[in-house]
């Protein structure tokens, strides 16, 4: 739509009817009640008309989320009524920052134990009109075709609100609807007084009976006009919205004025209206703000670098945005080993489990992360070493600092070498580091293996240290035949255990696991060494389990 067109048709509208009252359902009962979501409706101010927002509005908040109500794969949103990051834009899928982004972060962060989640229906320009379920047809047949069009993000018919309400029914299934916020009012200036507030009043109420909720635990929180703005003057009438609705909370625009068209805020405005929402909200659900707390090192040391970072010690969460140590992608305990974090860390939610050679991390799935707060000795070059364990050739991860990336996904196995979730390989890379204190971020790029821990090493391509020395070449007659190979198993001190033939390096692995013969006095972790003493010498660590 032209936007001098636009302008034109909100400033004539800032200078219907009536709703019947009706009665409340009982609640519906919702699977989690740590999952609090959220009715945002309204016209352009809640749409989100900033679109010049930048990268600290569109870093994801592990626990904000969205319900799609509009499809839109250039965004990743394919499928309305699926849940997704609540990345802006939320509402359409080429609009801007809204005020619903910066509430459903204002109200993680002050609520840590809780998933803020985002039902969002607005359309730029409209009416109240077009949320009536009893008008909105009438409405629509006599609107300019650029409304018409816009409506039809939300269904074929334009019908908004059926599009909340199917929506918010899926919602439902998987949380609980706590609340309402509401930004509309520019369009209808000419409405008579009583006349809007009686279809806001209509409309609130329509969602309370056909979602199953009552008044009292479902607040409603309406935003003023822009501060100093075309519509300022209606900023009253909002106000007065609470002699229409009981359980009612105003958000001020004060100090926001426009980003120069009189009608919208800026992205600053934004922001700050969203916090505004929320501290409305919190009150009405009786819960005081809490203040941010910084992530902290497990066990409160930092890990020097050189050296080890034991995959399981990340950062211990603090409170507010940002201020989360991982992102754990569901909840599931995967079976009696792992105890989805119980047996380590409980509480996290990450699949934390023992192995032979202490806690691992596994289960790991694309888009989770882990944080470690580190401290550089000295900037410059190191090698990095992670010990990592997969059946799966395409599992990756990626390490990044303060944001920033310092490796390329990285492959968790090496695709020439039959692994398994038992045999804990070395990826290797050489990576720069900065002098100081920082957060080091290992992302899953590319789901299912288990990371132990990462070692740096000062220098390129340096030595592990965590491999065994060089060891005594084996002094045994060859016995093998064309078909075999002669193999070594070796300690972590570098001693020879004892010496075999076999087919191949699965064999000889086998062999060792299986075999009561030979001299394995412990568990633990050892060697397997084909060709031992020569050019074509390989190694393939084994893990002993049981003795």
């Amino acid at each position: 739509m032209d936007v001098k067109k636009f302008s034109q048709v909100l400033t004539v509208a800032c200078g219907l009817i009536g709703g019947a009252l009706l009665v409340p359902t009982l609640s519906q009962a919702a699977p989690d009640p740590n999952f609090h979501i959220y009715i945002a409706y309204g016209q352009s101010n809640m749409e989100g008309n900033a679109t010049n927002f930048t990268d600290v509005d569109k870093k994801e908040h592990p626990r904000v989320k969205m319900f799609a109500t509009t499809e839109c794969s250039n965004l990743g949103r394919p499928t309305v009524g699926e849940v997704y990051p609540a990345i802006p834009p939320m509402f359409k899928c080429n609009q801007g920052l809204s005020v619903a982004d910066w509430f459903g972060r204002h109200m993680a962060d002050s609520l840590p134990d809780i998933t803020i989640g985002i039902i969002p229906v607005a359309v730029g320009g409209t009416s109240i009109r077009l949320f009536d379920p009893d008008d909105y047809k009438a409405y629509l047949s006599t609107a300019e075709s650029w409304l018409q069009n816009s409506a039809k993000a939300y269904g074929n018919d334009g019908n908004a609100m059926k599009r909340i309400i199917d929506v918010a029914k899926k919602a439902q299934e998987k949380g609980v609807i706590k609340g309402i916020i509401f930004h509309q009012g520019e369009t209808d200036g000419g409405m008579g007084q009583g006349v809007w507030e009686g279809k806001v009043k209509k409309t609130y109420e329509y969602m309370l009976t056909q979602l199953g909720l009552n008044a009292e635990e479902t607040p409603f929180v309406a935003g003023e006009m822009v501060d100093g703005g075309s519509c300022a003057g209606f900023s009253s009438r909002v106000r007065g919205l609470s002699n229409y609705i009981a359980n009612f909370g105003v958000a001020s625009s004060a100090g926001y004025g426009s980003k120069g068209d009189g009608l919208h805020f800026t992205v600053e405005g934004y922001r700050g209206m969203g916090e505004r929402y929320a501290q409305q909200m919190l009150k009405l659900i009786n819960v005081e703000p809490v203040e941010p707390e910084p992530q902290t090192p497990f066990g409160g040391t930092v890990v020097e670098l050189p050296g080890k970072i034991e995959a399981e010690n990340f950062d211990v969460p603090g409170k507010g945005s940002g201020n989360d140590s991982y992102k754990e992608n569901d909840s599931d305990d995967h079976g009696a080993e792992s105890n989805g974090g119980k047996s380590y860390r409980e509480g996290t939610g990450v699949d934390i489990y023992k192995k032979a050679t202490g806690y691992v991390v596994g289960y790991n799935q694309e888009g989770e992360w882990l944080e470690y707060t580190v401290n550089v000795k000295e900037a410059g070059d190191y090698t990095m070493f992670a010990a990592v364990a997969t059946d799966n050739a395409t599992s990756a991860f990626q390490l990044s600092i303060d944001g920033e990336n310092i490796t390329d996904a990285l492959l968790a196995s090496k695709t020439d070498v039959a692994g398994t979730f038992d045999d804990f390989s070395k990826v290797q890379a050489n990576v720069t580091l900065p002098a100081g204190e920082h957060i080091l971020r290992m992302t899953v790029t590319a789901s299912w293996f288990d990371v132990d821990y990462f070692t740096f090493v000062k220098g390129k391509d340096a030595t592990d240290p965590d491999e065994p020395p060089s060891f005594v070449k084996p002094a045994f007659v060859s016995h093998a035949t064309e078909t075999e190979s002669n193999f070594a198993v070796v300690d972590l001190q570098g001693r020879v255990i004892f010496s075999m033939q076999a087919k191949n390096m699965n064999e000889a692995v086998a062999k060792v696991k299986n075999s009561v013969m030979h001299n394995i006095a412990s568990k633990g972790v050892y060697f397997v060494v084909s060709n031992p003493g020569t050019s074509k010498q390989q190694m393939k660590k084994v893990v002993i389990n049981e003795k």
